[in-house]
Formats: structure tokens, sequence, C-alpha cells
């Protein structure tokens, strides 16, 4: 699978269960109004459907970093078949490092 569609995936989810919990708040929101007694009940829905979103966010991040790192894989692989050098992906090059203390 493409990378740029794995992160478009990815996203997509994440969009999914944004809309789906803020939809999921307003009803709670609305039905704790008419009903006073289903407050705790709509409380412990709410902070699931929160505890939820908590894990699809950091299962998007996961999956957004290993599309990123197959990415580089690729493009390292890509310049090595043009004969080019590939720098390793922690290189950063820094042409003017005068900020003000010394090393």
């Amino acid at each position: 699978m493409h990378p740029l569609a794995l992160a478009g995936a990815a996203a997509g989810r994440l969009a999914h269960y944004a809309v789906s919990g803020v939809v999921g708040g307003l009803i709670i929101r609305g039905a704790s109004k008419r009903l006073p007694d289903a407050k705790p009940v709509a409380r412990k829905a709410l902070v699931g459907g929160i505890a939820n979103s908590i894990v699809a966010g950091r299962w998007v991040a996961s999956a957004a970093e290993e599309a990123r790192l197959k990415a580089g894989d690729m493009l390292a692989e890509a310049r090595t078949s043009l004969g080019e050098e590939v720098p390793p992906p922690s290189a950063v090059k820094v042409d003017n490092h005068d900020h003000g203390h010394e090393h």
C-alpha cells in the first residue's frame, strides 16, 4: 500500500473518531438535561468514548510514524539504485550553528 494512502486512511479514521466523539457528547449532553438520573451513566459513557479516542489517536500516530519510516526506506533504496550516497536518517545539516553559546 502506498504510504500516502496509508496516511490518508489513518487521517480518515482519526476524523471519524473525532466526529463520532463530538456527536456522542452532544447526544449525551441533551439526554442528561432531560433525564437527571442518566448523568452518571452518561458520564461513564462519555469517559469511555474519550478513552477510546485517546487509544485511536495513539494508533493513528503509530501508523503515521510507520508510514514515514517506510517512505524513508523507499527513498533511500531509490537513491541507492541511482548510485547516490544516502545520508543517515538522523543527519541534520546546519550551516550556521551560532546561537549564543559555546560547544
